[in-house]
C-alpha cells in the first residue's frame, strides 16, 4: 500500500512544497534500464520518447510485445531498485532547497519495492519521505498541495504526468525535468508544464528564486 496518507499528516501547513519525481529526476533510471535488458536478452533503442516499442529481443530483432515489456520493467524494479545510481548534483540541490521547502518523493514504484527504493534514496543522501503511486500523480498531488496549503512545485520528467498535475492541482508550479541527455533531446517541453529544466543546479537556482 502507498504510505501517502502517513506523508500527508506529517506535512507542516503553510510551508512550500517540493514533490520530485524520482526515476529521472533524481535517480539515472533509464542507464540502469539499459544495463538490465542487455543482461535479460534485450536492447532498449532510444529512437523515442517512450519504452514501449523501443525494446528489442537482441536475437530475434523484434520488438517485445507489451507482456514481455510488463515482465522487464516488473523484474527490474525487483532485481534493481535497490541499485539505481543518482543523477550528479541532485542530492547537494535538494538538500539547499529543503531549508525552503519540505520536500517528498513521489515515484511511481510497485508499492512492495517503496521500503527498499526509500532506503537506497536515504543511501544516496536523500531523506525525505517516498511515496509509491500508481498511474497518474495529480490525484496524489492534487492531496499535497491541499495539505500543505502553500506554493507547491513539481518535477517530473513524464509529460503526462505534468498534464495530470494541470488538471487535479492547476496552482502548482510545474518543472519537467529529464536527467539523461539522450532522452532529453527527444523531446522538448511538456505542454502542461511551466518550464523545463535538466540540471540540477539550474533547477535550484530557479526554485530558489520563485517568489512564494
Amino acid at each position: 500500500m502507498s504510505n501517502l496518507e502517513q506523508v500527508l499528516q506529517d506535512l507542516k501547513p503553510k510551508r512550500p512544497l517540493l514533490i520530485v519525481d524520482a526515476d529521472e529526476v533524481l535517480l539515472k533510471f533509464v542507464e540502469h534500464l539499459e544495463h538490465y535488458f542487455t543482461g535479460e536478452g534485450y536492447t532498449l533503442r532510444l529512437t523515442s520518447f517512450q519504452l514501449s516499442g523501443n525494446i528489442y529481443n537482441s536475437q530475434t530483432n523484434k520488438p517485445a510485445s507489451p507482456k514481455e515489456v510488463k515482465k522487464l520493467i516488473g523484474g527490474f524494479f525487483d532485481a534493481c531498485v535497490d541499485t539505481v545510481p543518482a543523477v550528479p548534483g541532485a542530492a547537494d540541490a535538494l538538500a539547499n532547497l529543503s531549508s525552503r521547502y519540505q520536500v517528498a518523493i513521489l515515484t511511481n514504484v510497485p508499492h512492495h519495492c517503496r521500503d527498499r527504493r526509500e532506503a537506497a534514496l536515504k543511501e544516496l543522501g536523500f531523506t525525505y519521505p517516498v511515496i509509491s503511486n500508481a498511474g497518474e500523480k495529480g490525484p496524489a498531488m492534487h492531496q499535497l498541495h491541499t495539505a500543505a496549503a502553500a506554493q507547491g512545485i513539481f518535477v517530473d520528467d513524464l509529460p503526462p504526468q505534468h498534464a495530470s498535475v494541470a488538471k487535479h492541482a492547476p496552482d502548482v508550479h510545474r518543472v519537467h525535468f529529464i536527467a539523461d541527455q539522450r532522452l532529453a533531446a527527444l523531446i522538448g517541453k511538456a505542454d502542461h508544464a511551466h518550464v523545463r529544466i535538466d540540471k540540477w543546479q539550474e533547477l535550484e537556482d530557479h526554485l530558489t528564486g520563485l517568489t512564494l
